[in-house]
């Protein structure tokens, strides 16, 4: 799927304006400020019903007023077939209003499996650099984009995780046995399925990192998970309650999924404590452009490719030299292939070393968009 034209009113700095983006590569130029990457934000938004910068929706709204608007035409992504949906959101105090094709979506897991997006951006160096807690993101919302399953299941996990740690401040025995066996079947389950998802990406993530960061040894990820593996389920059973008196004491659960590691390694040793600020920094991309690679490859065996996500790539080659650079865009979909890219370039960037007589390319000032 890509978009075909998108209508803004009163979303952050963004003047209200209809914008053609009928290209499968579109340009942004600006200095920073200007309004490139609140562009993004709004069609990150008009994919998912939410920010990728996990703000409050309530900080959108351009300044002065309490609502926005948003409205997007998409194509199927087959050159030359008509527009086949409308989608819109709208917010207005608290309330948000998410429209397809006229009827309202209740749940905003719909919209993951009509025209997922997906960002590069600055705060994805955390995938590398950061928390446990910021690689299970990313891992779970790559999950998420291939199995609408995988929703419920985190869902229903964190639901009843939820209520078991209420449990254990109140030293409710009798609730936290009723509560785990549906905590250990989910989180079973979430384990099951990032195993096979850690199957997908270590078929790719060395030889694709070693591509771009020609650092001559190969980088490799991990999954621990924090519960033991291949035990049966009385074994579990017999695993948390061992360790019921202890997280009575704390009133916190400290083992299940919530508390799994993703990890990277070169030469048997934490890839991260030692690697520099540019190649922690690859490893997000790469792990960006592979999960754009896996959700392709999934939608052509099942027969609905070719489809990609659409890609939105925030200044993400500002930080790299020219062979990184070039190196990391010959990972991404060829032209040709039906993905759509949106870019964000500073002006003194050498953007047009990458255009074509396709693409469309805008100056944004602030927040006008100019061809």
């Amino acid at each position: 799927m890509s978009f075909r034209k998108i209508r803004v009113a009163s979303f952050r700095n963004l003047q209200d304006a209809e914008i053609p983006t009928d290209s499968e590569q579109v340009f942004l130029i600006g200095e920073n400020g200007q309004g490139k990457t609140n562009f993004l934000e709004a069609l990150y938004y008009l994919c998912y019903g939410a920010s990728f910068r996990g703000q409050m929706d309530s900080l959108i709204p351009a300044q002065g007023s309490d609502r926005f608007m948003l409205q997007a035409s998409w194509s199927n992504g087959v050159a030359g077939a008509p527009l086949d949906d409308e989608i819109a959101v709208s917010m207005k105090g608290r309330v948000k209003d998410i429209t397809l094709n006229g009827k309202s979506l209740r749940d905003r897991k719909e919209l993951v499996a009509h025209n997922p997006a997906v960002v590069f951006c600055h705060e994805d160096f955390s995938f590398a650099a950061g928390d446990p807690e910021r690689r299970r993101f990313f891992f779970d919302q790559c999950a998420g984009m291939l199995s609408l399953g995988y929703i419920d299941t985190l869902r229903n996990y964190k639901h009843v995780l939820k209520q078991r740690n209420a449990a254990l401040k109140e030293s409710a025995y009798d609730l936290i046995d009723v509560l785990d066996p549906q905590f250990v079947r989910y989180g079973i389950m979430l384990m099951e399925e990032r195993k096979q998802l850690l199957h997908k990406f270590k078929a790719v993530f060395a030889e694709s990192y070693e591509h771009v960061a020609m650092l001559g040894v190969p980088v490799t990820i991990e999954y621990a998970p924090s519960w033991p593996e291949q035990v049966s389920l009385d074994s579990l059973f017999d695993y948390l309650r061992r360790r019921r008196s202890e997280e009575v004491v704390l009133g916190t659960t400290r083992s299940g999924p919530h508390r799994d590691k993703w990890l990277f390694r070169c030469n048997g040793e934490n890839f991260t404590d030692k690697a520099s600020t540019g190649q922690l920094r690859l490893i997000s991309l790469v792990l960006r452009i592979i999960e754009v690679r896996l959700y392709e490859e999934r939608e052509r065996i099942s027969g609905e490719g070719p489809r990609w996500p659409v890609l939105l790539l925030d200044d993400v080659l500002l930080e790299l030299d020219l062979g990184r650079r070039r190196r990391l865009l010959e990972l991404l979909p060829a032209k040709g292939q039906g993905a759509q890219s949106f870019f964000t370039f500073l002006p003194e960037e050498p953007w047009q070393d990458y255009v074509d007589r396709s693409t469309l390319v805008y100056k944004v000032n602030d927040g006008r968009f100019e061809d």
